[in-house]
């Protein structure tokens, strides 16, 4: 009995997720719809099995539909750099706890940036506590700063002109830029580049 109400919860749970992703005002059926009439369709035969698989599929679908959405959040090069195409990643909850991101590379002569946003990540969770704590964010070498309002870990060696910024954003989402051969203000320019704002309501 408690299987069957918790098919039945998740059925109810991903059917609204999936209902913000359709255009308003539009009707069509995607590939996550699919599955979810699939799904309940399954359950309605009580078979539970293919019932939980056609939802992990629409799940993983959902994740892959976020994963896309966070590359806008990626800027454009700066002044002077170019940039790969984003990349992003929608991992199986069974691999890296269904972790979510988007990651793209800047470069100029010989230096290159990396700027990566994460979500729905066991790192996040270790961030959040090296944030709430000042004195873990200085023990390697890092800052506690502000960039753009954001609370952020600055870790610079001006010596190798590496470094990176971490910045933990309404406890949710992990911003990372990492840099090498660059200037500790390339790193800087690069993580108020992001519109958090927006981000934030994500």
């Amino acid at each position: 009995m408690l299987r069957i109400s918790k098919v039945f919860l998740v059925c109810f749970v991903v059917l609204f997720i999936s209902t913000l992703f359709i255009v308003p005002g539009t009707v069509f059926a995607d590939e996550i719809t699919d599955s979810i009439e699939e799904a309940m369709a399954y359950y309605k035969e009580n078979n539970y099995v293919e019932a939980s698989s056609s939802l992990d599929y629409a799940s993983q679908l959902i994740r892959q539909k976020r994963s896309g959405k966070l590359e806008a959040f990626l800027p454009e090069p700066l002044a002077g750099w170019s940039a790969e195409d984003v990349k992003s990643q929608a991992a199986g909850p069974g691999y890296l706890g269904g972790m979510i991101s988007a990651k793209r590379k800047y470069k100029k002569d010989k230096s290159s940036v990396t700027m990566e946003i994460i979500t729905d990540s066991p790192t996040l969770q270790s961030m959040v506590m090296l944030f709430s704590n000042p004195a873990y964010a200085s023990a390697d070498g890092g800052k506690l700063t502000k960039i753009k309002r954001q609370k952020a870990i600055v870790k610079y060696k001006p010596s190798k002109k590496n470094g990176e910024i971490n910045i933990v954003v309404a406890k949710q989402y992990l911003v990372s830029v990492k840099g090498r051969n660059v200037n500790k203000d390339d790193l800087v320019d690069y993580a108020s580049a992001i519109d958090y704002k927006k981000l934030k309501k994500f």
